[in-house]
């Protein structure tokens, strides 16, 4: 069977279909403990040889909402986050990956890159650096200062994934842990609800301009639901050290990902040029 012609990309072949299967699975595990699954499921994507760019973005969303309603799911039931901050910080942060999708049209996202990786950098320091942050919730604001502060961390980080996007459920992470004072638990099971929402707006938008593969689509979406089950369940299962531990690696890989696009979009252009 020409697997290329029955999903509608004539140059896929069996053997890179089963790698962005791999890559959905492990994309969905990664997102489910700590974010940052895109960092694999969307490259792997762009290996499909003819694929547009577009369609690659829209079609790793597809995978990607049902893997963040998965793990979104499996967390509420085990770690009861607090709805009444996750959900207002949901709906900010899809108003914001709108905002931010509007900016990316007039600015490019490699002038924003640099600020990005050293405030990762700090963060990576930081965190290996005070290993009882996140081990247990201590909350930083109370009341109205509260939802404001987990607002505006909705608002900025939904900004970003409508700009940029790589790591979103990272940011999601950092911001709870770090700002608002959750355990490295609460915070992941609150930022799956989050990314869940800046999923889903990004593929509303994409879904009226015919950007979907849809059945690549739905063959990397159970992937990614059987990834995000299991790292979702890993995770409660082993709590806050184990996530802060897979938090440290992710945030490594986000600083060397973006490194290379700001080496390759700003530095090499002078090297170049000489």
């Amino acid at each position: 069977m020409d697997i290329g012609a029955l999903l509608g990309l004539e140059q896929l072949t069996w053997a890179t279909l089963v790698l962005i299967v791999v890559a959905a699975f492990a994309a969905g595990w990664v997102d489910a403990v700590v974010g940052g699954g895109g960092l694999l499921q969307l490259p792997a994507l762009l290996l499909i040889p003819g694929i547009a760019p577009v369609q690659a973005l829209a079609t790793n969303k597809l995978a990607s909402v049902f893997g963040t309603a998965t793990s979104s799911l499996t967390y509420y039931r085990r770690a009861k986050p607090d709805l009444r901050t996750a959900l207002p910080m949901a709906g900010i942060a899809l108003a914001g990956s709108f905002g931010g999708a509007a900016v990316a049209t007039v600015l490019p996202a490699a002038a924003f890159k640099p600020i990005i990786v050293v405030a990762l950098l700090a963060v990576a320091l930081f965190t290996a650096f005070r290993p009882q942050m996140g081990a247990t919730t201590r909350l930083r604001f109370d009341g109205r200062r509260h939802h404001v502060m987990a607002g505006a961390a909705g608002l900025v980080i939904g900004f970003y994934d409508g700009l940029i996007g790589p790591g979103t459920g990272t940011f999601l992470v950092i911001a709870l842990v770090a700002l608002m004072g959750y355990d490295f638990l609460q915070s992941s099971a609150k930022a799956k609800i989050v990314n869940l929402a800046t999923n889903a707006g990004a593929l509303l938008l994409f879904i009226p301009h015919g950007s979907v593969l849809w059945l690549l689509g739905g063959i990397l979406a159970v992937a990614n639901v059987a990834g995000s089950y299991l790292g979702s369940r890993m995770a409660i299962a082993r709590g806050s050290t184990f996530i802060r531990v897979v938090f440290l690696v992710v945030v490594i890989a986000l600083i060397g990902k973006l490194g290379v696009d700001v080496w390759h979009e700003n530095v090499a252009p002078l090297f170049a040029g000489r």
